[in-house]
């Protein structure tokens, strides 16, 4: 029986590495379009406005999107442990998660939720999402340097959480544009949410029921 669950649970390991895999390979290969600097390309081709009027607009555009995919990288590294056989780079992965996001990911990604597409709704989501991220990873960071562990692991997969919104709000927004074909800026509105909210949300009920 004990086999049994071991085998399950190595499954369950090598499923999440590949599903991260094939997520993390796209949102690389959208991280891959700017580069080099390009500001008619994706999503920059509905913000021509900000681009035009706003010269510190692409600075924190491009800090975000080239800090990001690191961020992203780094905290799932740093979620393998010794679990997944990288118990060495724990340590050193949380350091530069927390470093990229309280340095630049945050601060430029609560920037841009200013200038949001969608309207009022989608500009205080995203900035809500940019300051909760912040802070989710500074209190880890306070409760690791504290030696507090159990409340760093709580904090750290709160701010994870957050960091997968780049994914889970473009899944949605495949979903619900295949099902309901709104209009765009209905879905901004809509993704801005579903992006953070859900996780949080399920990241809140893991920990009280003590999963985490």
């Amino acid at each position: 029986m004990l086999l049994v669950k071991k085998n399950i649970s190595n499954i369950l390991k090598i499923l999440l590495i590949l599903g991260f895999g094939y997520f993390f390979w796209l949102m690389l290969k959208i991280t891959l379009e700017y580069i080099p600097f390009k500001t008619e390309v994706s999503f920059l081709m509905i913000k021509q406005t900000e681009v035009g009027q706003r010269a510190e607009y692409l600075y924190f555009f491009y800090t975000h999107v080239y800090t990001s995919i690191f961020v992203l990288l780094s905290g799932f590294s740093a979620i393998l442990r010794k679990d997944f056989g990288f118990k060495n780079f724990h340590k050193n992965a949380g350091k530069i998660y927390i470093f990229l996001i309280l340095l630049f990911a945050a601060p430029s990604g609560i920037y841009m939720g200013i200038f949001a597409n969608g309207g009022i709704l989608s500009k205080i989501s995203f900035l809500i999402l940019g300051c909760l991220w912040w802070f989710s990873t500074f209190k880890a960071y306070q409760f690791a340097r504290h030696k507090k562990f159990k409340e760093h692991k709580q904090w750290m997969w709160r701010s994870f959480a957050l960091t997968i919104s780049a994914i889970t709000l473009r899944m949605w927004k495949v979903i619900i544009v295949y099902l309901f074909h709104p209009n765009p800026m209905d879905v901004y509105q809509i993704i801005a949410w579903l992006g953070w909210v859900p996780n949080l949300l399920l990241i809140e009920y893991l920990i009280a029921k003590k999963h985490i």
